[in-house]
């Protein structure tokens, strides 16, 4: 993956004195405190996070916290107190007024809670405006805004008004908007926090989907941890203006930091958020010979408290499974009581997008993208990785995305 921005140490304090807060910070005062003290607010303290070309990594967080202020931070629409902001090799924080107002026109677009639509103006002149400002061709404003529109469904809308609309649909522009200027990076403040659930529900299905298809780089702002874990490849969780935990989902929810962070997966649908490689990863697979004797198959899976074992050449070549009432029926060997691997998981599918293919007495293949078998599982698996009695060690995972350790301050606020 190609990196596309990188955050390092930065920090905001509000307020004349932004030094006194800061050495409060290093000597490891909390926000209370250095409230108190100097009356200087410290809104974001020491972030430092990546985020890679084409990925949604969310900052997620509690009223408070600081997430709004460091998205702000991002495009300079707050100026931080210190720290970098790497766009594409360049630390944007050295950059002047001018450059600074051309990185917001053509690399940095921002989608508001609020809509921040234009009420005067048509749903069409909304979504071009931007555009407008930095000087495009009429020609191109056009076409630009009729194909945004036409991205998020709204093609028919243009010659409406704001006040026409629904929450939804006034959403459905600003992202338009956004998505107009052909953004690097776009910047999602709470864009869907306002709206009924059900509203909330399809826009973020929406998203995900537009996201397939345009693969842009998106920072997305929310406090709301159910849908941080829907939509992110990367999840940041923020407290009291710091980072504490940066992951995956399935970091954030199965390797949770403290117990702050495991406070807010409590009522989270595991299944939502399993993969079926970490579930493969969990389990022992037996592997056979189709030429083993039956009696030496079913002594492995005894020995490995496994129901069904995989069987394959000495090559590596998969021909089916057997299970220990098939090798009970038999005194042969293995292909005597050879079953055909029907069903089947993506090693990068969610499980609970696919309990239908989980099946009494049956297990379920986990497949590479080339096909390749990389272990059995079965419902009870499942059943017994949800409730805890399995716990993965997360390899895979922590192949792909490491997680990052909280700074030294905030492990020695909170021990």
């Amino acid at each position: 993956m190609t990196e596309k921005l990188k955050v390092e140490g930065l920090y905001k304090v509000y307020g004349e004195r932004p030094e006194e807060a800061m050495r409060l910070i290093r000597e490891g005062a909390d926000p209370d405190t250095i409230r108190e003290q100097t009356g200087q607010v410290a809104a974001v303290i020491d972030a430092s996070f990546k985020v890679d070309e084409g990925e949604i990594f969310t900052i997620m967080g509690l009223s408070g916290s600081g997430k709004s202020t460091l998205v702000r931070c991002l495009n300079r629409l707050i100026e931080p107190t210190r720290g970098k902001i790497i766009l594409d090799g360049q630390d944007i924080l050295q950059h002047s007024k001018s450059e600074m107002r051309a990185t917001r026109r053509r690399k940095i677009s921002m989608v508001f809670q609020n809509f921040a639509l234009l009420p005067h103006k048509t749903v069409f002149d909304n979504v071009q405006l931007g555009l407008s400002l930095r000087g495009e061709s009429r020609e191109h404003c056009e076409k630009a805004a009729t194909d945004a529109l036409a991205q998020v469904g709204l093609s028919g809308w243009s010659d409406r008004y704001p006040d026409d609309l629904s929450g939804g649909m006034k959403q459905r522009v600003g992202l338009a908007r956004a998505l107009a200027s052909d953004p690097d990076i776009l910047l999602m403040d709470e864009p869907f926090s306002a709206l009924d659930p059900l509203i909330r529900d399809e826009l973020q299905r929406e998203l995900l989907k537009l996201q397939r298809e345009i693969k842009k780089t998106i920072i997305f702002i929310t406090h709301d941890f159910q849908e941080a874990v829907k939509l992110s490849d990367h999840l940041a969780v923020m407290r009291d203006g710091r980072f504490v935990q940066v992951g995956t989902p399935q970091d954030i929810v199965f390797r949770p930091f403290d117990t702050y962070v495991k406070n807010f997966s409590r009522e989270m649908d595991r299944g939502r958020v399993l993969t079926a490689a970490m579930l493969a990863d969990a389990f022992e697979t037996v592997r056979v010979a189709p030429t083993a004797r039956a009696a030496d198959a079913a002594a492995a899976l005894d020995a490995a408290g496994r129901p069904f074992a995989l069987v394959e050449t000495p090559s590596g070549a998969v021909q089916g499974y057997v299970g220990r009432s098939d090798l009970s029926r038999t005194g042969g060997t293995v292909s005597d009581a050879m079953n055909d691997l029907s069903a089947k998981l993506a090693s990068d599918e969610i499980v609970g997008n696919a309990y239908d293919r989980f099946q009494p007495n049956r297990p379920v293949a986990v497949v590479t993208p080339d096909q390749r078998v990389t272990g059995l599982v079965t419902a009870d698996d499942v059943l017994g990785f949800l409730a805890g009695k399995t716990m993965p060690d997360l390899r895979l995972v922590a192949e792909r995305a490491p997680v990052h350790a909280p700074t030294p301050a905030y492990q020695e606020a909170n021990p």
